[in-house]
């Protein structure tokens, strides 16, 4: 920024708020770009899902649980350096939480965690938590030491609505391009068998995050992710390992900004 270019920095953008605080102040004062680059954001799936709540098809937005695991095992990876920002909460859980987000749109009031640490590594490699929106609840499971191995994943997404309900099987990081659905329970489904079901041809999530941040430096009317909201997700981060250090629910103040594009 100071050498006048915008910047798209891969997650975390920082380990610290008062890392994202003093990269906020370098952006006011030379008016570059910065944003966290949470890929899957820009997934037309995204989009789709955001209309299918704003038109209150499964009513009032009351719970949501996500899941996100994958396995790593090297030592030499960065997952597993602890002092580099290892382990499945700042790998994996700023994923749930900015998923969250766009759902909520703000952030939780209060959190609480309980973390399963790796004994010779350090890094939390089970973490799971309950996010308190007040009169509306998420729950959030990650690990680095669970699901497939390889360049798979395991991501589940569902949200649950005061009438009906929405389900993503491919919600987030996209290593590999596949096909995937937004699936609507409304008022006359059973158990889990969508009503109706959306389906999404491959795409390459990273190219087009590459050309919305491009059009956005070029004016034109795209999403936009400032870093308040990298801000905002790592202020929750900070509280789940607060709360599982205490073993006691932590509060948060609110973000300053909103947290979706909705």
């Amino acid at each position: 920024m100071e050498a006048g270019k915008h910047v798209l920095c891969e997650k975390p953008l920082s380990l610290t708020l008062a890392e994202i605080d003093q990269l906020a102040h370098v952006r006011d004062r030379t008016g570059r770009h910065i944003e966290e680059a949470y890929v899957f954001r820009n997934h037309p799936q995204w989009q789709r899902t955001a209309q299918i709540l704003d038109s209150g098809a499964i009513g009032e937005v009351r719970g949501m649980q996500v899941t996100m695991a994958m396995q790593f095992h090297d030592p030499n990876d960065i997952r597993n350096k602890l002092e580099l920002g290892g382990g499945a909460l700042y790998d994996m859980g700023g994923y749930v939480i900015s998923a969250c987000s766009l759902v909520f749109g703000r952030n939780p009031i209060r959190v609480v965690a309980a973390i399963d640490r790796d004994p010779v590594t350090g890094i939390d490699r089970l973490s799971t938590a309950i996010l308190d929106y007040g009169g509306a609840h998420a729950t959030i499971t990650v690990s680095t030491q669970a699901g497939p191995a390889g360049r798979g994943t395991h991501q589940l997404l569902s949200v649950l609505g005061s009438t009906g309900w929405l389900r993503m099987d491919f919600p987030l990081a996209q290593a590999v391009p596949h096909e995937c659905h937004v699936m609507i329970g409304d008022a006359t489904s059973i158990g889990g068998f969508e009503t109706t079901s959306v389906r999404f041809e491959p795409v390459n999530q990273y190219t087009l995050q590459g050309e919305r941040f491009s059009r956005y430096l070029l004016g034109d009317d795209v999403p936009v992710w400032p870093i308040e909201t990298a801000a905002a997700t790592m202020a929750v981060i900070a509280a789940l390992f607060a709360s599982a250090a205490t073993g006691q629910w932590q509060e948060l103040p609110p973000p300053p900004v909103a947290l979706n594009s909705r």
